[in-house]
């Protein structure tokens, strides 16, 4: 989420944040992929691909244990609940995955950014204005607001402007500034920005590995 105010808030029980632990997931390399459930996996799939330039891994399913309690042990939703996934590649990092379900108890109302559960995926830009006119013209999408600067705070300079999707999902795109201001104050980094997604295909087996636009001080 994109704000201007800096606020601190430490959880009971867990270390100040800006204090190094000294622990982790045992092994933990990255992150593998973030999820999210759709109303339509076709309609989400041609909208990622099509028009969020996402490139489609592979699709799966149905997945289902219609005699068990599968679905409801290992993934917590209803045990005659149905899921179809497919698993996307979303720029240079990112894998993203997809789930259509069908279960009986399935809400179908997405939560607002305020709400316990709200999301939205960010997307970097390097011309926020042309991207906010290619969006403006898709069927569907809906853009909130204008772009806004930030003013003040860690990443005064950053522009940004949320975006739904045709199914309601909520997005962001972000234009980084250059020189950041928490960047004076720590060694830990933000990653990005990362190579042009048109430019250095995702799956290229010929491409480098990306590496951090921002690394840490030494």
């Amino acid at each position: 989420m994109t704000s201007t105010a800096a606020r601190t808030t430490a959880s009971p029980g867990l270390q100040h944040p800006d204090v190094a632990s000294g622990s982790g997931i045992p092994g933990a390399t990255n992150v593998d992929h973030i999820a999210y459930t759709v109303p339509d996996l076709y309609q989400a799939v041609a909208f990622f691909t099509e028009v969020i330039g996402a490139e489609l891994i592979y699709r799966e399913g149905p997945v289902h244990d219609p005699h068990g309690d599968r679905m409801h042990r290992q993934l917590g939703v209803h045990p005659t609940a149905v899921a179809h996934i497919a698993m996307l590649r979303l720029g240079p990092v990112t894998n993203l995955e997809l789930f259509e379900y069908e279960a009986p108890d399935q809400g179908r109302v997405l939560p607002a950014n305020s709400d316990w559960g709200g999301h939205h995926l960010a997307i970097h830009v390097t011309d926020l204005d042309a991207a906010v006119r290619y969006l403006r013209g898709q069927p569907g999408v809906e853009l909130l607001g204008t772009a806004q600067t930030i003013p003040d705070g860690p990443i005064a300079g950053n522009r940004w402007i949320y975006f739904r999707t045709p199914w309601g999902m909520q997005m962001e795109l972000v234009q980084a500034s250059t020189d950041l201001p928490y960047e004076s104050t720590t060694h830990a980094r933000r990653y990005g920005p990362a190579p042009a997604w048109d430019t250095d295909h995702p799956s290229s087996p010929d491409s480098s590995d990306p590496q951090p636009a921002r690394n840490p001080s030494a």
